[in-house]
């Protein structure tokens, strides 16, 4: 069996977890077995988990699971996986999926690969998966030997196909440990896709000169339906919050549309983003890096740019 963790929030399933769950289902034909999920808390709607593949969900229905510790979902997680004798087991590569691959890798002395972005090939009894490395410039192929393989899986690195199969939820129990930390209080961010999982992103960087500027990108994204994002050096100056920070030291992030507005493309930059499917970059400068990374270029000054192409999206969208 494939066991997959279906993770989700304030008992809604998240896009995320309906990629970890098909690209488990794939995965399990590829092994001739069968994928279960696994929804550790109180959450609804799971019979959807059988549109994606998977055959049955298994819930541990504690509320103490609504909140994440990755001690007590590590001891959990890994009596679901003997109890069901798994052979891989599919976590997003999200800071859920981080925290808990290494865990569950040195708990059961199992091969691990994080990030992956292919589903798995096993000829002649050799399971091989595939990676981005080196920032996303080149393809490395990892070979895992052990009895139980650990995946992690990039955000929107695989399109899930839906079908009309639902699939049944048996509850299941397990010894579930006491939690070490106390959270005194939680902030989320509400209203927007989280930067992970949205398909379009906006993003700026120190081209806008100052926050007061900032308004025609939300503009945009909001004509798009898309997610707003920045630079480090904009977030690091306190023109946008921290969590729209994308790069290799913010968020990684794999949009099918990247609009980026007076960034230069810094190599720390590139290396969060460049796993999008299209980058259209606004540059008044032609030599800036980015271009080179572009699908598509506009060389020219983004305060003229921007307002003309919000424009014409809103007269496409109303015609």
């Amino acid at each position: 069996m494939v066991l997959v963790l279906a993770e989700h929030q304030n008992g809604k399933l998240k896009k995320a977890a309906y990629e970890a769950v098909y690209y488990a289902s794939q995965t399990a034909k590829v092994l001739g077995t069968d994928c279960a999920a696994l929804v550790l808390g109180e959450a609804s709607d799971l019979e959807k988990l059988g549109n994606y593949g998977a055959t049955k969900v298994l819930q541990l229905a504690d509320a103490s699971l609504n909140q994440f510790d990755s001690q007590v979902y590590t001891a959990v997680i890994a009596q679901v996986i003997e109890q069901q004798s798994a052979q891989a087991f599919i976590l997003n590569h999200s800071s859920t999926g981080k925290s808990l691959l290494g865990r569950l890798a040195a708990r059961f002395e199992a091969g691990s690969v994080a990030g992956v972005n292919s589903i798995p090939t096993h000829e002649g009894g050799t399971f091989k998966v595939q990676k981005l490395v080196f920032s996303g410039k080149a393809i490395a192929t990892f070979e895992v030997k052990s009895e139980l393989k650990l995946l992690s899986l990039m955000g929107n690195a695989i399109q899930p196909q839906a079908t009309e199969d639902t699939a049944a939820v048996e509850s299941i129990s397990v010894d579930v440990p006491e939690s070490k930390l106390s959270v005194k209080s939680l902030d989320t961010i509400d209203g927007e896709v989280p930067l992970p999982e949205a398909e379009l992103v906006v993003s700026a960087g120190r081209g806008m000169k100052g926050p007061e500027n900032w308004g025609i990108i939300e503009d945009l994204a909001n004509i798009l339906g898309a997610t707003t994002a920045c630079s480090r050096p904009v977030a690091d100056v306190g023109w946008r919050p921290h969590h729209e920070h994308v790069g290799q030291t913010g968020v990684a992030i794999r949009p099918n549309l990247y609009i980026a507005a007076g960034i230069s493309g810094a190599i720390q930059h590139l290396a969060g983003v460049n796993g999008s499917k299209v980058i259209v970059v606004i540059n008044k400068d032609p030599e800036a890096p980015f271009f080179k990374a572009a699908d598509y270029g506009v060389v020219g000054d983004l305060f003229e740019v921007v307002p003309r192409l919000n424009e014409a999206l809103k007269a496409h969208k109303e015609g």
